[in-house]
Parts: C-alpha cells; sequence; structure tokens
C-alpha cells in the first residue's frame, strides 16, 4: 500500500527533557517522568483509564517529531566507537517513520492529564494513542 497517511496526535508531552540529547538512555528504565496532556477532543477518551489502576501500565505512541528519517544506520546508542546497524535492529530514534512505544507506569490523572513514570520523550513530543497494558497480550 503506498500514498500519504494522516495521523492526528491526541495529545503531547510535557517533559523536563527539552532535546534529544538530554534524553537519558533508555530512560524508561532510570524513571523519568512526564505527562502526557491530551488534547480536550480527545480527553473524554481517558474515560475508565483508571481502572487499571494508579501505579499499573499503559502503552503510550508517540512521533519522535525531531528525529531524522532520511536515516538508515545509526551508531547503537549513539556511541560512535561501535560499528552502524540498521535502524530496524537498534532502537534509535532515527528511522523513516520514528514511532516510539513506551510501556510506562501511570502514576496520576487529573482531567485530561496524565503523569507517568518511565517516558524519556522530549518536551512537545505528540502522542499518537494511548492504551491500557495488558501483561496477557503485550508480552
Amino acid at each position: 500500500m503506498t500514498g500519504r497517511w494522516t495521523i492526528r496526535p491526541v495529545g503531547f508531552v510535557r517533559s523536563a527533557i527539552r532535546t534529544p540529547g538530554d534524553a537519558p538512555k533508555q530512560g524508561a528504565l532510570e524513571g523519568t517522568e512526564a505527562e502526557i496532556v491530551v488534547s480536550p477532543e480527545f480527553a473524554e477518551g481517558l474515560e475508565g483509564l483508571e481502572r487499571h489502576g494508579l501505579g499499573g501500565k499503559i502503552i503510550v505512541l508517540c512521533w519522535m517529531h525531531l528525529a531524522d528519517r532520511a536515516r538508515r544506520k545509526v551508531h547503537p546508542r549513539g556511541q560512535e566507537d561501535r560499528p552502524m546497524r540498521g535502524v530496524f535492529s537498534t532502537r534509535s530514534p532515527h528511522r523513516p517513520n520514528p514511532i516510539s512505544l513506551y510501556t510506562v507506569e501511570l502514576l496520576e490523572i487529573r482531567g485530561n492529564v496524565l503523569r507517568v513514570r518511565g517516558m524519556d520523550a522530549v518536551d512537545g513530543t505528540p502522542v499518537l494513542d494511548i492504551k491500557p497494558h495488558s501483561p496477557e497480550l503485550d508480552n
């Protein structure tokens, strides 16, 4: 299938991380906190999310808007002393369709704002989707 597709963000990330260089490598492992601000037009889509429990996990898909979409090879983890590999064999943000997937801990829901732990996205990163995590389906 070819052609253009339109994806509308449902919100954005609010984070202390201002540039990709500020992001810790694999920030989920470091417990980095962020907020997901859901646009008012999609806020009713959050109804029922609390049933999965605070402290539970959710999945967040983002568009890494600062990524270099032309890259096909990268140094793993940005370490130039390591040989280059194809982007599909790494977790580099630089890829043809820079979609990130985070499994994060849901800490708080305040209206249309979710506070989460385990997200190393840059401030302003568009959020494409939010889903409850299901250990039976997602492992």
